[in-house]
């Protein structure tokens, strides 16, 4: 492994605790974890439709921002108008302005650090928005500004190969070297795995793999803890 790319939402932190938080704030405060949080995975199902039919001109981004939480919260019975839904993703994009690292992600980019393995970011989503969660992850700290790449830079977005074309060009990377870390088993996946690139799936919600899919991961862990220990088993 020469080179390791990451993903940054539900990879490097966990996205839904800002979800969370937000939901008891503007919803329903008496909510359980598992209520909510049944709530925050549909509501990343339909970010992830949501997000394609944006990047295809179908839809706005607002729409998509604010389309996310208004279907997921109707699955369950709970009707917002677009005002509320809009009010929920200021919020929720506040809240993310608190994000902190997994802690034993920071002991793997703390251990890469040292090596000899280049290191770097290819994230979905719109770029002053994706650029304020890197910042406040503190990444560039491990990861040159040079070497993050967000899709909506570039107008196209992950599991489309051109994005992963561009970054390997920029970074001039080997990809039979170069290994994407990614929670999202159709995004990140199936993206990295249809250009060559080795692939691990951080699973941590315990996704099911796509049905019928002829596309593996080369690993797959369940936690932060179990990442750094893979890539400290094999990189030193």
């Amino acid at each position: 492994m020469k080179t390791i790319i990451f993903d940054v939402d539900d990879t490097l932190y966990d996205q839904a605790l800002s979800f969370h938080e937000t939901f008891k704030s503007l919803i329903k405060s008496s909510w359980s974890y598992n209520e909510i949080d049944t709530i925050y995975r549909t509501s990343r199902k339909y970010s992830e439709i949501l997000f394609d039919q944006s990047e295809a001109g179908e839809i706005s981004v607002l729409e998509w921002q604010i389309g996310r939480i208004a279907k997921a919260l109707a699955d369950y019975g709970i009707q917002i108008n677009d005002e509320q839904a809009l009010a929920f993703h200021e919020s929720y994009k506040q809240a993310q302005a608190n994000i902190r690292l997994f802690p034993e992600v920071e002991e793997l980019l703390n251990h890469l650090a040292q090596l000899d393995v280049q290191l770097a970011i290819l994230t979905n989503g719109e770029e002053s928005h994706q650029l304020m969660k890197i910042k406040q992850l503190e990444l560039t700290n491990w990861i040159p500004e040079e070497n993050i790449f967000v899709s909506g830079t570039y107008g196209i977005a992950k599991p489309k190969s051109g994005i992963f074309k561009i970054v390997e060009k920029k970074l001039n990377c080997d990809p039979k070297q170069t290994v994407y870390v990614g929670d999202s088993f159709e995004k990140d996946i199936v993206g990295a795995k249809q250009v060559g690139w080795k692939a691990v799936w951080i699973n941590h919600r315990k996704h099911e793999q796509a049905p019928n899919s002829t596309i593996s991961p080369d690993k797959v862990v369940y936690s932060a803890a179990e990442l750094f220990k893979f890539f400290r088993a094999r990189i030193n």
